[in-house]
């Protein structure tokens, strides 16, 4: 029999639980990393821009000193909400509901997890969860 079957759903293979314990706590410390160096571009962008007069309306360069900051505070936000879905995954991990969609209840695929470590629903649920895609034009 297999590890899932010896192990029930509760509790999983330890060795599994430690692997997928590093995998979320390396993508943490790595999004970690993105905030902090994030977080020092945005702060240089405005620091050079205290340097200038830049009025982002008349300047040349202001729309393109404009576009960079909304780009890395967007990025900034990104990866930030990034570590809130990390958190919870290991949150997940440590309840024993980590791998289980909330959507239906299954389990989400393993390939799933190696992608979306911090999936929080399968395939299907995603799929029926996400907006309608327009149609394709050729």
């Amino acid at each position: 029999m297999g590890d899932a079957s010896r192990h029930g759903h509760d509790e999983p293979d330890p060795s599994t639980f430690s692997a997928v314990r590093a995998r979320l706590a390396a993508d943490r410390a790595d999004t970690l990393a993105r905030v902090a160096a994030l977080s020092r571009d945005f702060d240089g962008i405005v620091a050079a821009n205290a340097l200038v007069a830049v009025d982002d309306e008349h300047d040349p360069e202001g729309a393109t000193t404009a576009f960079e900051r909304a780009h890395v505070a967007a990025l900034m936000t990104q990866a930030r909400e990034h570590l809130g879905e990390l958190d919870q995954a290991l949150q997940r991990l440590e309840r024993g509901q980590y791998g289980r969609c909330e959507g239906c209840g299954g389990a989400i695929a393993p390939e799933r997890l190696e992608i979306r470590p911090a999936a929080t629903t399968c395939v299907r649920c995603a799929q029926s969860a996400a907006p309608p895609r327009p149609p394709h034009r050729t």
